[in-house]
């Protein structure tokens, strides 16, 4: 029988890592990789990202043709006296073709058994086929550095092929350089270097800028990848200026798009939140001793989880909108010198939030959790997702999941609307013929709006309509929305949570 030829897979994808215990990193909630195909991966030194990267990078195993790289876990996590990593352990899903047969959502188990001497497993030639690139941090070394000659000589051959020239041309927008070719110098013991030429300039690799070099390492692995390919790198923010971060992740997406790529990288820059509409975010934090994924999360929220309370109350919303809402809400109590607002981002992540003050022993009776109210509505699935990240059948566990349901609340919306859309259809509502000047505009504006695929739109084009930035609008929009007959009984379950903490806050003042 003739051996069994295996190629790369088409369709694939990974959806997820669990990760149970692997080096600093314990009890994770599960990290998805979806929707978008590149995830940024964030968190403090020592949170685990690095960790992370190195584990996905040894899930496959490169086809027959070596396209990709053969990671193994014994390269990532040697044994020593000081570490065995034994009882480490993580669970992958992914999703792939083979022989023509979709495998979806096939869950695939690592680790390591607890006995001394002990070998990691999945047996490495059953890994699931896959190209991977890991671009690591010692790959951005300069090359010069690396170097013990002060004296090089090479052949060189301008490159015209059309891989060079679509790299040539992305590297030009990113780093914001008209080069001019991109050259391969051969030197005499075979090692080959990249070159450029800039103007009447023209060096190899040896005298780029470590940035520069990065970006070019980073585009020649993005372009040359076969589809369905997998790449990781390491710090991508690193040696990069601003605006070339964000050039370059532009390009990396467009590409993953149209090759089926999947890119996840992590890094320190907590810009890339505001590139969320291509990215998947992620942020590791390890408090006590159980690690935390956050998805599409928002710095405040992450360092009020690290730090210490500054304020006597606090109210955690999904975004800038319900952020809004909530001001006006206390605004109308007296009590915005109280209360600091910090939004969270998805919502899936008020439960892990919440989750872990508790765990972490923290006072909460002055802290409430705003649902937008479009998801999550009913309390049994509220009940539910607690369940996942409270776990226990002891009674402490049960007294912190009805603390924890106790401190959720959300607005009160129809069937089927979003904030954005029922504050809408609230302005639209309004006579304008009541309202003067910028606020019967405001209705107008609204009016004129019929329909929107995507419910922000209902809000965004309101901003657009009137030329106003999002900031000044949000308040206008909502000082609107007041007028309007539903909005107490819209805000009335929120209200409802913050009234009782604000008396008794002005009470226990009062006392004093």
């Amino acid at each position: 029988m003739p051996r069994r030829t295996e190629t790369t897979f088409k369709g694939q994808i990974l959806h997820s890592i669990k990760i149970d215990k692997l080096k600093c990193i314990n009890n994770i909630n599960t990290i998805n990789f979806f929707p978008n195909p590149i995830t940024a991966i964030l968190g403090p030194n020592g949170s685990g990202k690095s960790t992370i990267l190195h584990a996905i990078a040894c899930i496959y195993k490169p086809d027959e043709d070596n396209n990709g790289e053969d990671h193994k876990l014994v390269d990532f996590f040697p044994r020593s006296p000081d570490a065995e990593w034994n009882g480490s352990s993580f669970s992958v899903c992914l999703s792939y073709r083979k022989a023509g047969q979709l495998i979806n959502n096939e869950v695939k188990e690592y680790g390591k058994a607890n006995e001394r001497g002990s070998r990691w497993t999945q047996i490495y030639a059953r890994r699931p086929v896959r190209a991977v690139y890991y671009l690591g941090i010692d790959k951005c070394v300069p090359i010069i550095e690396s170097e013990k000659k002060n004296n090089f000589i090479y052949d060189t051959t301008i490159l015209s092929d059309d891989l060079s020239r679509i790299i040539l041309k992305k590297a030009s927008y990113v780093l914001n350089k008209r080069y001019e070719t991109l050259n391969d110098h051969q030197l005499p013991n075979g090692r080959r270097l990249i070159g450029v030429s800039l103007g009447n300039v023209r060096y190899s690799s040896l005298s780029m800028s470590a940035g520069e070099q990065k970006v070019f390492l980073i585009l020649n692995t993005i372009f040359s990848a076969k589809k369905n390919a997998l790449i990781i790198i390491e710090e991508i923010d690193l040696l990069l200026h601003e605006a070339a971060l964000k050039k370059l992740i532009q390009v990396i997406n467009e590409r993953a798009r149209v090759k089926n790529l999947q890119i996840i990288f992590t890094t320190h820059r907590e810009s890339v939140i505001n590139m969320s509409n291509i990215l998947n975010v992620r942020h590791i934090v390890n408090i006590e001793e159980r690690s935390y994924c956050f998805d599409e999360t928002k710095p405040d929220a992450i360092n009020r989880l690290t730090g210490d309370r500054v304020s006597p109350i606090e109210i955690y919303v999904e975004d800038d909108v319900a952020a809004s809402i909530v001001s006006k809400i206390c605004s109308s109590l007296k009590a915005t010198k109280y209360i600091k607002i910090i939004r969270y981002g998805a919502a899936i992540n008020v439960f892990t939030l919440l989750s872990a003050e508790l765990l972490k022993n923290r006072n909460v009776e002055n802290m409430i959790y705003v649902l937008d109210g479009d998801t999550f509505i009913d309390e049994a699935v509220k009940r539910e997702r607690l369940n996942k990240v409270l776990t226990g059948t002891d009674d402490q566990a049960i007294s912190l999941r009805s603390t924890a349901e106790s401190k959720i609340t959300q607005f009160n919306l129809p069937a089927g609307y979003t904030p954005e859309k029922y504050i809408h259809t609230m302005i639209s509502s309004l006579n304008e013929n009541d309202f003067d000047g910028d606020l019967s505009e405001l209705i107008e504006a609204a009016r004129s709006i019929q329909y929107e695929e995507e419910d922000h739109n209902y809000i965004n084009g309101l901003f657009e309509s009137l030329g106003i930035n999002r900031e000044t609008g949000l308040v206008r929009i909502i000082d609107l929305a007041v007028k309007a007959q539903e909005w107490t009984d819209f805000i009335a379950p929120v209200y409802e949570k913050i009234k009782p903490i604000v008396d008794s806050l002005n009470e226990s003042i009062v006392n004093r």
